[in-house]
């Protein structure tokens, strides 16, 4: 497969430097058909709202089919991501008889099976990429938008649970994509509302959070996270920072995979996506698919960046290398995705399956915090 960045191609050029989160609604609409017809995205990321949530299991089943037949037609290109955020607990997409798991703090010993379980169940829903493990380390019990969704409260809790996790996925042909780098777990802010500033000092930074995602290097794709780590890099979130993805990820801790942002359609990030500056420090900071989900955001703000993209690259204020770094990478992880058939799994396999850990709470809505995570 052969991408390049020739601007006489307009949107498409730089279009497959985007995910594109789905309206709300298990049909594709019409804006969505225009942005994925236009633009041949990487690939999309679908949410609880695209499943038909309150029907049988082949009636949802097949609309689902056809919902990603109808993005593929749009996109006219075989490799396509096909992503999709399921961690347990409240972050959790599609309807029953998908295994409802609980959140990951509940099922640390059983990590790998989980996982396992996770990637068949994903698989047949045509899945190629989840975006989990939550590598981040849980250290501050006021934090509001990690808790139970990482393994733990130190790096020695995370890594060997988040590893046995992502292995289990992979190994059924979906690829995992551990978040949130630089590491979320130290925030008193939720990044989807504010932006978190974290006052750390650079060598717990580097004992805690980095410790954890050192181990992840060999990852084919890392999330990043809308924060600010003061010490490191003052002011700058880390999805803008160039030394926080080039000279930390990837010089640092090696790393030679795909960045992907968290959605920039979160309040953390979205108020500055206006300003042509923020597209280029995003794409000279190294960071490869840029995330924009429709919950948050007009996901048509892409088109802007686009544009902003352009007019950097004819400029010289876009790094040229850099860009033709990303596209390489980009271009590497299409070509080697798998593709899977949307299929039904028997009663048994979901008897096997619920057996394996803890359930999510019957008192817990089935939505809690499902349809905005990332």
């Amino acid at each position: 497969m052969n991408l390049s960045f020739d601007l006489a191609r307009g949107p498409a050029s730089f279009g497959h430097r985007f995910l594109i989160g789905l309206q709300q609604g298990p049909v594709l609409g019409d804006k969505d058909k225009r942005l994925l017809s236009s633009l041949k995205p990487a690939g999309v990321v679908l949410f609880r709202a695209n499943f038909l949530a309150d029907a049988p299991y082949e009636e949802w089943l097949g609309s689902h089919a056809k919902l990603l037949s109808d993005v593929r037609e749009c996109i006219e290109r075989e490799e396509v991501i096909v992503s999709i955020d399921h961690e347990g607990g409240g972050v959790l997409r599609p309807p029953a008889p998908i295994t409802p798991f609980a959140y990951a703090r509940e099922w640390p010993g059983q990590a790998g099976d989980v996982g396992k379980a996770m990637g068949v169940e994903l698989r047949s829903l045509g899945f190629n990429v989840n975006f989990a493990p939550v590598v981040d380390v849980n250290s501050n019990p006021a934090n509001p938008v990690i808790g139970q969704r990482s393994f733990g409260t130190t790096p020695q809790d995370v890594v060997p649970a988040a590893r046995a996790f992502l292995d289990g996925l992979q190994a059924e042909g979906v690829l995992g994509c551990p978040k949130h780098f630089p590491g979320h777990g130290d925030t008193a802010v939720d990044s989807h509302y504010s932006l978190p500033v974290i006052d750390v000092d650079p060598a717990m930074f580097r004992q805690r959070e980095l410790e954890a995602f050192r181990h992840f290097n060999d990852a084919r794709m890392i999330m990043t996270a809308h924060i600010v780590i003061s010490q490191i890099d003052p002011g700058v979130p880390a999805t803008m920072s160039k030394v926080i993805l080039q000279d930390i990820l990837r010089q640092e801790l090696g790393y030679g995979g795909v960045v992907v942002s968290d959605d920039l359609g979160m309040k953390a990030i979205s108020d500055r996506l206006d300003r042509p500056e923020t597209t280029v420090q995003i794409v000279n900071a190294g960071c490869d698919l840029l995330c924009m989900c429709a919950y948050w955001a007009d996901t048509e703000v892409i088109l802007r960046m686009i544009d902003f993209m352009s007019a950097g690259l004819k400029a010289g204020t876009i790094e040229e290398h850099t860009l033709e770094q990303s596209f390489a990478r980009v271009s590497a992880l299409l070509s080697g995705l798998p593709n899977h058939e949307v299929e039904a799994l028997d009663d048994d396999c979901f008897e096997r399956h619920a057996s394996l850990a803890p359930l999510r709470s019957r008192s817990l809505p089935a939505n809690h915090g499902g349809a905005t995570k990332i």
